[in-house]
């Protein structure tokens, strides 16, 4: 099933996401470590870690598709911002299938996925306090790849994501240890 099928001019969110089915949980993930993935000021970091945290307690939970407040889902989007995403989108999804390939599917299961969602949970609060437009960036790519991991249900590619992630959340704690040893420093 396609967005093109539904046909008009506008797509809800709601049907947007029945067509991403099983993928939706790994697609929200990505799009919200692309902001993360460059500089940015900090309120987006914040942002981001905060719906990131949301959508990483649903994987946690074991829920097979996210749950999205209703009057989001019935907002809607015109097709041709839509068809606009996807044609920049699959692009990059073909050149990553190119080198991806299912493999390590221990992520495929429920269990594994929990434990997922748990390491992007540590990821969204690492964002929450990253260092000041750059601090996000290790992190914003860890939260990528573990999305692109999951979509092309390449657990390589997710255990890379993880790793870069854990160097991002040492990163953070450093940052966050730092101000609190200045500020016992000053007292």
């Amino acid at each position: 099933m396609s967005l093109a099928a539904h046909g008009g001019e506008r797509q809800t969110v709601g049907e947007i996401m029945a067509v991403l089915r099983d993928r939706a949980f790994a697609l929200l993930v990505v799009l919200l470590g692309l902001p993360n993935c460059l500089p940015m000021p900090p309120p987006i970091p914040l942002v981001c870690g905060i719906l990131l945290a949301f959508v990483a307690l649903q994987i946690a939970a074991g829920r097979q598709a996210p749950w999205l407040p209703r009057a989001l889902l019935l907002r809607s989007v015109r097709q041709s911002d839509v068809s606009r995403a996807a044609g920049r989108a699959v692009p990059v999804f073909r050149r990553l299938e190119r080198w991806s390939r299912p493999r390590l599917l221990v992520f495929d299961t429920g269990a594994a996925m929990r434990v997922v969602g748990l390491m992007l949970l540590a990821l969204a609060l690492g964002l929450l306090v990253a260092a000041p437009v750059v601090g996000q960036i290790p992190l914003g790519l860890a939260v990528c790849l573990v999305g692109l991991g999951l979509v092309e249900r390449d657990g390589v590619v997710v255990l890379s994501g993880l790793l870069i992630g854990a160097i991002g959340v040492a990163l953070s704690a450093g940052f966050v240890y730092a101000i609190v040893a200045g500020i016992d420093l000053l007292n």
